[in-house]
C-alpha cells in the first residue's frame, strides 16, 4: 500500500514522502496514528495545501524534544530496590520504572521512549539508558540502582 507520511518516520522517510509500506502495517500503525495517510490523488493535493501547517507542527514538536533532551541530558534518576549482598536485585528495573521516576521529577516521558537495549537491569550500580524523545533526538540518561539490604 502507499502511503504519504504525516511525519518523519525512522527507517521509513520524511514528512511528505510517498512510500510503500506493507498492508498491514498501514492500516494497524501508521494510519490509526495519525502518522500517515493513503495516497490517493485528494489525499497528496490536501496534503500539498496543508505542507506549510504540517512543517510548522513537525517543527514545533522537534524543538520541544530538544529542549526536553536538554533538561534530560543533565538528569540523573535514583531508583532503590531490594538487592542480594553481591549486588544482584531481587527484581528489575525497567523502561517502565524508569519513565515513572523521570515523570515525578517533572520531565514527561512515556515507557516506550525509554530504550533498554541490554533488557531491564538486573544489577545494582549506574547504567545508561537511551531516551528517544524524537526520530531526531535522542539522549543517555545516567540510571543509578541503589541496592537495599533484604
Amino acid at each position: 500500500m502507499q502511503v504519504i507520511l504525516l511525519e518523519k518516520m525512522p527507517n521509513l522517510g520524511q514528512l511528505g514522502d510517498v512510500v510503500r509500506v506493507k498492508d498491514g502495517y498501514a492500516r494497524n500503525f501508521l494510519i490509526p496514528y495519525g502518522k500517515a495517510k493513503r495516497a490517493t490523488e485528494t489525499a497528496i493535493a490536501e496534503f500539498q495545501s496543508r505542507r506549510a501547517e504540517l512543517e510548522k507542527a513537525a517543527a514545533d514538536k522537534l524543538s520541544a524534544a530538544q529542549a526536553l533532551g536538554a533538561k534530560l541530558a543533565e538528569a540523573t534518576v535514583r531508583l532503590s530496590e531490594k538487592a542480594a549482598v553481591d549486588g544482584r536485585l531481587f527484581g528489575s528495573v525497567t523502561n517502565h520504572d524508569i519513565a515513572a521516576a523521570l515523570n515525578a521529577a517533572g520531565l514527561k516521558v512515556e515507557k516506550a521512549q525509554v530504550r533498554m537495549p541490554n533488557g531491564a537491569l538486573k544489577i545494582a550500580g549506574e547504567h545508561t539508558v537511551t531516551v528517544s524523545l524524537h526520530p531526531d533526538v535522542v539522549v543517555d540518561v545516567k540510571v543509578v540502582v541503589a541496592g537495599e539490604a533484604a
